[in-house]
Formats: structure tokens, sequence, C-alpha cells
């Protein structure tokens, strides 16, 4: 049976990390607290489970706190958690027996991630794969029987383990301000981050955030280098960015190249919000309309249908149509049905 080493960076977490560690207690042969700076007894509540604790100054970077608590653990594996995630007894045995039958070639494991949908900051979906054990020395080998190579691509397995994240509050603010900050020290973000800051933005940024924001993605949009992806990423977050810092004229400047570049659902809701707001019900409609029917979306995949949808309806109960209004509602429920959202 393999040993397995849980990873845990903390801050101020003392009414959470007990739930957490008593989960994993019985499963890990060995605990790794790395706290970057808590104010509250959560090293205290640590302590009721491990030894093993250690300080870390805090650098406004998360991957550099998980590497410092990765480089103490000792075990075959190495579960990386957070103090807001639960396993319950169905998913602790599943756990277990993983673990007692671990192949030795397994270098990854990837773990259901659920309850992603309590907050909405990023997700159009409920439950996720994630990496979550990893194999702590990995063992480069030879293969192909001619013009042979050293694999590289790691050895990954799907287990049914899902980790229940029940988070107790909206993380995006603080993640907005990192992504900002990171902007600010860079001037360029990752592809994996640029996409979440535009995502986190959309779902949950607010006016602070957009103005914050806004000289990046504007930047994007006149980068003849960025890709297509990028360039529909930014026109979207301009328009909404725009509209919401009340910028009328960049408003429509940015919706007008989001409608030649690349029509999205999102852009057009933003458009018919618009028309909405200036009680044109007709146009508002034709943009709605748009939404749902005749384009994709590319962050939220209800822009396209329930929100959309429900708009119409509105327009049309705004219109003096009330049969088309009841036809786009149950529209809206069907497509929430299927969806799940």
């Amino acid at each position: 049976m393999v040993s397995i080493s849980v990873c845990m960076i903390v801050k101020n977490e003392e009414r959470i990390l007990g739930r957490c560690l008593s989960c994993l207690a019985d499963l890990a042969d060995e605990i790794i607290i790395v706290d970057t700076g808590s104010e509250d007894k959560t090293k205290k509540v640590a302590a009721e489970y491990t030894d093993k604790i250690y300080d870390f100054q805090w650098t406004d970077d998360f991957s550099a706190a998980r590497n410092f608590a990765f480089s103490k653990a000792t075990g075959d594996y190495i579960y990386s958690a957070d103090a807001d995630e639960i396993l319950d007894e169905e998913n602790r045995e599943r756990f277990r027996i993983l673990k007692e039958n671990m192949l030795p070639e397994i270098e990854i494991v990837q773990m259901y991630y659920t309850n992603q949908l309590k907050f909405r900051t990023i997700y159009n979906f409920d439950k996720e794969y994630r990496p979550k054990l990893f194999k702590r020395v990995r063992s480069f080998t030879w293969i192909e029987p001619v013009h042979e190579t050293v694999r590289t691509d790691p050895v990954v397995f799907d287990s049914d383990i899902e980790i229940i994240h029940e988070q107790e509050e909206n993380h995006a603010k603080r993640d907005l301000e990192a992504l900002h900050r990171a902007v600010g020290r860079n001037g360029k973000l990752s592809g994996r981050l640029f996409d979440m800051y535009a995502r986190e933005l959309y779902f949950a940024g607010d006016a602070e955030d957009f103005r914050n924001a806004e000289v990046f993605f504007e930047g994007i949009c006149t980068d003849d280098e960025c890709s297509d992806d990028e360039l529909k990423t930014a026109l979207c977050i301009m328009v909404k960015a725009e509209r919401m810092l009340g910028n009328i004229p960049k408003f429509f400047k940015y919706a007008m190249k989001a409608v030649t570049a690349c029509n999205v659902s999102e852009m057009c809701l933003e458009m018919g919000d618009y028309y909405m707001e200036q009680e044109d019900y007709e146009e508002a409609s034709v943009w709605f309309y748009n939404a749902a029917y005749e384009t994709e979306s590319i962050f939220d995949a209800r822009s396209r249908g329930s929100k959309a949808l429900n708009k119409l309806a509105e327009c049309c109960r705004k219109l003096g149509i009330p049969e088309k209004a009841e036809y786009y509602e149950e529209s809206a429920r069907e497509w929430s049905r299927k969806s799940g959202l």
C-alpha cells in the first residue's frame, strides 16, 4: 500500500480546517500544514492533527506556497487539499480502496470536484475532474522498440472519488485583485490565467474590477498578435466593462467590433440589456433573439439559453404579446431542465 502526504496551505481557517482534516486524518500517513499568516487559531486546530506545521511568508503567489508545502512531503504520493473541501463516507471509502490498490505506474489521480455552481464565478458545470493526487518522485522510462524516446506524458488515472467543495464565501474579489496585481507585475498573463481572469470578471466582477481590468483587455483588442479566441474574449469583456462603467460611446465602439469579429451571445445580451434600459423593447428583442438562436456563448452557457429566453419573454410582455412571452418562458424552463443550469 502506498503512503500519502496531505499538503495544505491555509490562512485564517479555524472555523473549517478541522472539518477538512477529520475527513483525511485516517487516510493520510502525514499531514503538512503551511500557514501563510493566520491571525486566528488556525495553527492550534492544525496541531490537533499534525506536528508538521510551517510558516510561509506570503509573496502573493499561491504556487510558491504550494511548492513549499510539497517540498516538505515524504510520502509516495501527495494529496493537495484546501480547507473548504470535504470527503463524505462513501468517498472516503473510495479513497481508501484507491490507496490500497494504487498501481505503481500511476503518476496523477484525478478526482471529481463538485459544488462548482454555488457561487458561479467561472463555471457552467457543477462537477469536473481535477488532478488532486500526485506521485512525489517520478521515474522517467524509455518507450518504443525503435526510435526510442523518454515518456514525458504522465500516467493519469480518472478516479470515481468526489470531493465536495463546501466554499463558505465568494473568493472572486480576492482572485480578481490578485490577477490585477499579476498583470501589473508582468504586463501579461498565461493563456490559462487570461481565460480565468475574463471568466471571473464576467461572472463576478464589479465596477471597480472592470475599471482595473479595462486597460489590459483594451490592449488585447488592439494587439495584432493576439489569437482569434483572445480577441473574442477581450471584446466581450470590453463591451460589458464599458456598459457597466457608463462609457456608452466606447460601449458601442467595442460592440460593433464584436459584431464584426465574433458575434457571441454574451455581447448580444449586453446590447439587449442596453435597449431594455432605453425602453426600446423591439430593438432589445432582436438582440435577445440573436443571443438565444443565432450565436454561441463563450463564458456563460445561459446567455444563449435561459437568460436570453427569459429576456425575450420580458420584451414580449412589454410589447403586449403574452402568447409569445409564455412560449419563451416555457422554452427557458425546458432549457434549464435539460442543461441543469
